[in-house]
């Protein structure tokens, strides 16, 4: 069995044509709990792999750690309803954890703790490094080879992939999810763990560009970001106050810059 995917009984239907029985690999999505030093984060739907790799992006996306160093440890467990990240985090980031988990529970509260949420979305980026020249033939590169890594969405059709490629289009590291989020936190951790640098070169992803994308790759220090898809407002100006190449839209005979 692939991992990251179940197989299920299903009927084939076609129009004017008799129901076949046949079988289908579907992506695994599971409830994956996060906790901090005992302390519960979020719960996450996620593909149950590369967890270690997804709690430490996780962490680094989220701000609660700034290297993955200070991920001093992740346990990964299967419960019974799911699975669950323990990360044990350096004691010098457990005050800005706390403050973090007490945001996002406000986050059904009062109106003032709406408030004070907004201005969490609105936290300032850092400014990254002016991108390195990037050819076209670099980013038309990627696109075409993009597939060939991944196969639990060959085997599905149904699963996301975030991939860091060098200047020259080659990929060199590709995580996949059933979101397109989680795909990218996996990337980023795996990266991180493995003290790769992610300048000079870009991430590339399956999927629309949302605002949190492009907030992931700049805190993970990245450059650029090719979408396949298109890219929403708040992306293109988050993008732009934090010096990111965007490019959207990124199908094998075009694709649009829209930041940087």
């Amino acid at each position: 069995m692939l991992r990251g995917s179940s197989e299920f009984p299903a009927e084939r239907l076609a129009p004017r044509a008799a129901r076949q029985q046949t079988s289908r690999k579907v992506p695994l999505e599971a409830p994956v709990a996060i906790e901090y030093n005992g302390i519960g984060y979020a719960v996450m739907m996620a593909t149950p792999t590369d967890l270690t790799d997804f709690g430490v992006g996780f962490s680094l996306s989220e701000r609660i750690i700034e290297s993955a160093s200070e991920a001093e440890d992740v346990e990964v467990a299967e419960v019974e309803n799911g699975w669950l990240l323990k990360v044990r985090i350096a004691e010098r980031r457990h005050a800005p954890m706390i403050e973090r988990v007490r945001v996002r529970v406000s986050e059904s509260s009062c109106g003032l703790c709406g408030l004070e949420n907004l201005l969490q979305i609105a936290r300032p980026l850092p400014t990254l490094p002016a991108p390195q020249y990037l050819a076209d033939d670099a980013i038309f590169r990627a696109l075409d080879r993009l597939a060939d890594h991944q196969p639990l969405n060959k085997a599905t059709g149904g699963a996301h992939a975030a991939a860091f490629c060098d200047n020259a289009g080659s990929i060199l590291v590709v995580r996949e999810d059933v979101g397109r989020h989680c795909a990218l936190d996996k990337l980023i951790g795996a990266l991180a763990l493995d003290g790769m640098s992610t300048h000079p070169g870009f991430f590339l992803v399956s999927s629309r560009c949302s605002y949190e994308l492009v907030e992931k790759t700049v805190l993970a220090g990245c450059t650029s970001l090719v979408s396949i898809s298109t890219a929403t407002s708040l992306a293109v100006e988050r993008a732009n106050s934090a010096g990111l190449r965007l490019i959207a839209l990124a199908r094998p005979d075009s694709a649009l810059c829209l930041a940087n």
